[in-house]
């Protein structure tokens, strides 16, 4: 391998980091053990298995985006104080059996209460993921709202199941796709969006450009780890020379990357052990407290994104600008059900991001999260769940008719 096939299998397996933001466990110095390691996690944790039914929405560039919809469980009339339900009203809601029990939801009796019968239509929750993930990432909320809720999970253009689009994409773009995406899934009745990181800019573009749409049916948002602008500035934790001097050759060599796939796959392999600390760094607030099953869960959600979408994504978030759509918010109804969580030691998009967002939605809960980094949904689950069940609860209030 020459010099600059070298380099670039590096800088690939470093770019694979950053972009990601997701990470997977420390688990073995020698490669030949560490495939075995991660190959038993694969198998013993079913994180990213569940499944809905499936559909396919057409971009306004023919780019197929695919779908999932988690219907809502006939009510069963004894549900309410049923065998289960704990001191506070809360009942344990555990995600398909794994190994263990890592993590469970909970969910509070103002959302129970919301499957009985009422005038009030119960809003469908739509699930926008970040750049280089899928709608999988979302495994433990959709655990928790699996048959309470309708709900709706898509994958963005060019990452999971999606068609990939052509040529580089807008943040723009992607707040088209997301309402190709609702008028497919959802063409009618109350909607509460949520975003994680792009996810959350993908809301925010949406916003700028239907404010009519949103007017008629928005019924809450959640906008997770993420960030209305200003990207260009983070540093993740490193000098901020150095790392504008990266970013003036960055958009190249993710294009000389996305033509070597082969090469970003053996970078990636050869770093091993390195590469999946630099990812459990940006991904995670408090690294050594993850689960190694979530971790490599993650780790296979980011080398699942190839890199020629990487780079069609990258240019995107240097000079992004959503103002426009958070005025669009702002300037709703104050009484809108508006949630915005953050991470404490999110380095991807600090907490400081998710705070201007809040000041700038009257009224909105603004919930920052001890420890937490960029990927608090698999970090966080049971904070995560608990503020999206109580948002939705709120947003089956906000649109019930008046006397």
């Amino acid at each position: 391998m020459n010099e600059w096939a070298r380099r670039l299998g590096v800088a690939g397996a470093a770019v694979g980091a950053v972009a990601a933001g997701v990470a997977v466990d420390r688990l073995t110095v020698s490669r030949s053990v560490r495939r075995q390691a991660l190959l038993a996690l694969d198998a013993a944790g079913p994180f990213g298995s569940l499944r809905g039914t499936p559909g396919t929405a057409l971009a306004e560039d023919g780019t197929e985006l695919y779908y999932e919809v988690d219907d809502v469980d006939e009510l069963d009339p004894g549900e309410e104080g049923a065998d289960g339900e704990d001191a506070e009203g809360a009942r344990p809601v555990a995600a398909e059996p794994r190994a263990g029990e890592r993590e469970r939801a909970r969910l509070p009796r103002a959302l129970r209460r919301a499957r009985r019968p009422s005038p009030a239509p119960v809003p469908t929750v739509v699930f926008s993921h970040g750049f280089c993930l899928a709608q999988d990432v979302w495994h433990f909320q959709r655990a928790a709202l699996r048959g309470v809720v309708r709900a709706v999970y898509w994958d963005q253009r060019g990452h999971g199941r999606s068609g990939r689009g052509r040529g580089p994409v807008t943040v723009g773009q992607l707040g088209r796709d997301l309402k190709a995406v609702l008028d497919a899934a959802v063409p009618e009745g109350p909607v509460v969006l949520a975003g994680h990181s792009m996810g959350g800019m993908t809301v925010l573009a949406l916003a700028a450009q239907y404010e009519d749409w949103l007017v008629r049916r928005l019924a809450g948002v959640a906008l997770l780890a993420t960030s209305s602008g200003g990207l260009d500035g983070v540093t993740y934790g490193f000098p901020a020379p150095a790392v504008r001097a990266v970013r003036t050759v960055l958009p190249g060599v993710l294009r000389a990357l996305g033509t070597q796939p082969g090469l970003v796959d053996r970078g990636r392999r050869a770093a091993g052990e390195l590469y999946a600390q630099a990812v459990r760094r940006y991904a995670f607030g408090a690294p050594d407290e993850v689960d190694p099953g979530v971790a490599r869960f993650a780790e296979r959600l980011i080398t699942a994104v190839p890199m020629d979408v990487v780079a069609s994504f990258y240019p995107a978030f240097g000079a992004l600008s959503l103002a426009p759509g958070l005025r669009v918010l702002g300037g709703l109804e104050r009484d809108l059900p508006t949630l915005v969580v953050a991470g404490e030691r999110d380095a991807v998009t600090p907490a400081a991001h998710g705070e201007r967002i809040a000041a700038a939605l009257p009224g909105s809960e603004c919930a920052v999260l001890p420890g937490a980094g960029h990927l608090l949904l698999l970090e966080r689950p049971d904070a995560v769940n608990e503020h999206l069940a109580r948002l939705v609860a709120r947003s089956i209030r906000f649109h019930e008719p008046a006397d």
